[in-house]
């Protein structure tokens, strides 16, 4: 019975953790954009971290994003790690990743254009992720 219930809570804890990490990139990158904007003329630097920012928000609907959290929390379970360091750390990394992943279609372009702004609301939102499965499921694995 108690295989059934982990069965059932880990998609439940991956999708909590995928929310937040949903809401730290909207409003982190929000916040980000309206600080640098803030007093000054926006500038194309600004304008164009503000497009990869929600442009990478509308990526990780793909299934190709998936698979860096789905590996982490799989190697988790199997290897049953209960440490928060794995899960936050793991988490970051998971998502950063993603523009990575994203330009592999175009080899040329492989770290082209991609703000540091971008890979530091990325990186915090995958913390913040990763946190939030550790705390619902990874700290019982």
């Amino acid at each position: 019975m108690r295989v059934v219930g982990r069965i059932l809570w880990i998609p439940f804890a991956m999708l909590a953790a995928a929310l937040t990490t949903v809401g730290v990139i909207v409003v982190l990158g929000q916040e980000r954009i309206v600080q640098a904007m803030a007093g000054r003329e926006p500038d194309q630097v600004v304008v164009s971290a503000a497009l990869d920012i929600f442009g990478l928000l509308l990526a990780l609907t793909s299934v190709q994003t998936l698979l860096p959290p789905l590996l982490l929390v799989i190697v988790g379970e199997v290897a049953r790690l209960r440490s928060a360091l794995y899960y936050v750390v793991g988490g970051g990394i998971a998502i950063a990743i993603i523009p990575l992943l994203a330009r592999l279609a175009d080899p040329m372009q492989f770290m082209v254009g991609v703000s540091p702004v971008v890979w530091q609301v990325l990186a915090t939102a995958g913390f913040a992720g990763g946190l939030v499965y550790w705390l619902l499921a990874g700290r019982n694995a």
